[in-house]
């Protein structure tokens, strides 16, 4: 999403950027050493990183979703009848290793594949999150260390996924549904959440398209974690250039994030944003 600001706004004023990747850490170490000027997170700056100065201020939601093979063992029983977060973590602790284990009256019998990322990824920081529940977590290295594979990045992880129709994993949405069409048109699908373990009731099936999907994060229908707040960040005050940006992606740029597959702040956190972003500009 960035570099889709990055090229509006370099086309309204003439700024240039050099945009790279590489996971949270490796933005915030960058950033740290004074690399760069500006460093994307996938999470709010822990407060060791606020103590050596860092300054940020939220951009956007992202959410990443359970994902699986077009052709799973049990697609359909997910598709009808989705998985709670903890029968999806029991499958990614190895509770549960078979596929025919996760509902009733299925004569299936083939072993659950986990894929996990092996980069610095914020994303699957908040997957543990999300599968820990209530006031827990499992690390990235806990989860590291009882999955199949580990993959660097959405689309490795994607990749593999599509290439094992017993393997389950994580992903962000544009790599669940075609960046143009919206539509679940490639090989792997999401998990419809089962949030109350009834059963998907009506308020839960909005996974047929990414707008119906980011219609629901914005609604709260989705829950946080796995949904997550994505943020800019300085070391101790934004310069000038990198304080216009900001400021632009906090305003006019909010227009351009629901057709990207994100979802915009609500109004209260942009005015938060620009309120940090105020008070860190450089003089």
């Amino acid at each position: 999403m960035v570099q889709v600001w990055a090229d509006i706004y370099g086309e309204q004023t003439d700024a240039t950027f050099d945009i790279s990747g590489g996971g949270t850490g490796v933005g915030i170490s960058d950033l740290l050493n004074e690399q760069v000027d500006i460093a994307m997170m996938g999470r709010e700056p822990f407060e060791e990183e606020v103590e050596q100065g860092v300054v940020a201020v939220p951009m956007l939601i992202d959410t990443v979703v359970g994902t699986v093979n077009e052709n799973n063992p049990v697609i359909d029983e997910i598709r009808s009848q989705g998985l709670t977060r903890a029968a999806m973590e029991a499958i990614f602790t190895k509770e549960t290793a078979n596929w025919g284990d996760l509902f009733e009256g299925v004569d299936v019998d083939q072993e659950i594949v986990v894929y996990g990322r092996s980069d610095a990824s914020a994303a699957y920081k908040k997957w543990g999150e999300f599968l820990g529940g209530d006031g827990e977590a499992y690390t990235q290295d806990e989860l590291e260390g009882l999955s199949d594979g580990n993959f660097n990045g959405d689309q490795s992880v994607a990749q593999s996924l599509g290439d094992n129709e017993n393997a389950i994993s994580l992903n962000n949405i544009n790599y669940v549904y075609g960046l143009d069409s919206g539509e679940l048109d490639g090989d792997i699908r999401p998990i419809p959440l089962d949030r109350d373990g009834g059963g998907l009731l009506d308020g839960e099936q909005f996974y047929r398209t990414r707008e119906e999907f980011l219609a629901a994060v914005e609604r709260g229908d989705y829950p946080a974690p796995p949904a997550r707040e994505m943020w800019l960040a300085a070391n101790g005050e934004f310069g000038s250039d990198s304080a216009a940006f900001v400021e632009w992606v906090l305003t006019e740029g909010q227009q351009y994030v629901s057709e990207n597959g994100y979802v915009p702040l609500e109004q209260r956190r942009l005015e938060d944003g620009l309120q940090t972003l105020e008070e860190s500009r450089a003089s």
